[in-house]
C-alpha cells in the first residue's frame, strides 16, 4: 500500500494532510539537522538520581513522581531515544491513562487511534521531534518502532526489547498500574512518570500513589527504582514554580 493510502486511513481529510505533510518535509531540509546522538545533562541532584536509575541496566522499572517541568518525561524521553539509537531496544511504546485534565477519553475524539492519542502524547512526540524529522516519525509508527497503546488496551500483552513510558500515571487505578508493571518482557524496561498532586481520583483509586506507598513498604528492590522530585527540582520558566506555589502543589 502506498504511503499516500496509508495516511488517507489515517485521517479522512487526507488531501489537506497530505498537503501539510509535503510542506512540512519540504520545510524540513533547510532547518539545521536533527540531533544524531542523544546528550543527557542532568540539572540538579535529583535529575542525577534519575538518570542514574536509567542507566542502570539492572533497573527494570523506574518510577518518576513530582511536579511539572522537573524533566520526568524529558529524560525518560531522551534515555528511550538513546537506547534505541544505540540499538539496545527495537522499539518505544507510549502509554497513559487516557483522560484529560476536563476527564475528556480518547472515544470522543474523532480519527484513528493515533490521532485520539495525540493530545496526550504530545509531550513524548515534543521530545521526539528534537532527533527525528516527521518523516522518519510517521516511518517509525508505522513500521511499530514507536507504538501508541492506550494504557486500556495494554492487558494480555507482554513486550520485549522495548522501553515502554507510562506518562501521568497518578490517573491509573491501582489495578491498571499493577496490570502495566506486569506487561515486562524480556530486554524490556517500563518508566513510570507522574505527579500524584495533580490528578482526577481519590487516594484510594490513585494507582501511582498506591504503587509508591507499597514499594516504600517493601524491605528491597533488585529491580525497581524510584525517585521523588520537589518544587526544587523544576527546570522550566521561574512563573511555573509560582504558580505551583500559589495553588499550593510545592511548598
Amino acid at each position: 500500500m502506498k504511503r499516500k493510502q496509508k495516511l488517507h486511513q489515517m485521517n479522512p481529510n487526507s488531501q489537506t494532510q497530505n498537503r501539510n505533510y509535503n510542506n512540512i518535509t519540504q520545510i524540513e531540509q533547510f532547518l539545521p539537522q536533527k540531533k544524531r546522538t542523544v546528550e543527557i545533562l542532568p540539572r540538579n541532584l535529583n535529575q542525577e538520581d534519575y538518570l542514574a536509575l536509567l542507566m542502570d541496566p539492572s533497573m527494570s522499572i523506574i518510577i518518576a513522581s513530582g511536579p511539572a517541568g522537573t524533566g520526568k518525561t524529558l529524560l525518560a524521553m531522551q534515555a528511550a531515544i538513546k537506547f534505541l539509537k544505540e540499538r539496545q531496544i527495537d522499539k518505544i511504546v507510549m502509554t497513559r491513562p487516557a483522560v484529560g485534565v476536563e476527564g475528556e477519553r480518547h472515544g470522543f475524539l474523532p480519527g484513528d487511534l493515533v490521532q485520539k492519542m495525540e493530545p496526550w502524547t504530545k509531550p513524548l512526540f515534543d521530545v521526539l521531534h528534537e532527533y527525528y524529522t516527521t518523516r522518519d516519525t510517521l516511518s517509525m509508527i508505522e513500521n511499530g518502532v514507536i507504538e501508541i497503546c492506550p494504557l486500556a488496551f495494554m492487558r494480555g500483552r507482554t513486550f520485549k526489547n522495548a522501553v515502554i513510558i507510562a506518562d501521568e500515571m497518578q490517573n491509573a487505578t491501582p489495578n491498571q498500574m499493577k496490570m502495566l508493571l506486569t506487561r515486562i518482557g524480556e530486554g524490556s524496561r517500563i518508566i513510570v512518570t507522574g505527579d500524584v498532586r495533580q490528578t482526577d481520583r481519590t487516594e484510594g483509586e490513585n494507582g501511582l500513589l498506591d504503587f509508591n506507598k507499597l514499594i516504600n513498604q517493601f524491605r528491597s528492590s533488585a529491580h525497581v527504582g524510584t525517585v521523588e522530585f520537589t518544587g526544587s527540582d523544576i527546570e522550566r520558566h521561574p512563573a511555573v514554580e509560582e504558580v505551583l506555589r500559589i495553588y499550593g502543589d510545592i511548598k
